[in-house]
């Protein structure tokens, strides 16, 4: 059939698809210790597995100047909170070893949660990144970590409910 749609091959040339080799390698996920976080921490791990990436879990722990004024040990706090999520996804990990295997990082540092992934994202070459819906109410005027990771049109971002 002379009519048959045929594609242009000239704009192929060199480039040849790898069965196998296609998917993400490298998955930034969010957490916090929120319902949702957690929600999206199982996504992406389900994700990783399918796609056998490396699963970059990160928990960037927010600094809150009012509450260091207040003489509160927020350092401490959050650093409980790291500590927390770091046994949870360990827990995880042995429970599901032998089913199978997760390849996965914990990273924790202080900051703006919504730069702290970027920062990541960006240094790990990352081909995907996966946060929990936000749950405050404030954050549908000002804009959630979600919503701004969206707009920032880097990743392919996965917001998870």
């Amino acid at each position: 059939m002379d009519d048959e749609w045929q594609p242009d091959r000239s704009a192929l040339s060199g480039a040849e698809f790898e069965r196998g080799t296609d998917g993400p390698k490298v998955i930034v996920v969010g957490v916090d210790g929120s319902a949702p976080s957690g929600r999206a921490g199982a996504y992406a791990a389900g994700l990783a597995r399918r796609q056998n990436a490396l699963l970059v879990v990160v928990y960037v722990q927010p600094v809150l100047g009012g509450a260091v004024a207040m003489g509160a040990s927020v350092a401490g706090l959050t650093e409980e909170v790291a500590e927390g999520l770091v046994g949870e996804i360990r827990a995880w990990a042995d429970k599901v070893r032998g089913v199978f295997e997760v390849r996965w990082r914990f990273v924790t540092f202080r900051g703006d949660p919504y730069s702290g992934l970027v920062e990541t994202a960006d240094r790990l070459k990352a081909d995907a990144v996966v946060v929990g819906a936000s749950e405050q109410a404030g954050h549908r005027i000002v804009g959630s970590v979600a919503v701004r990771l969206v707009k920032a049109g880097r990743w392919p971002v996965t917001v998870v409910p």
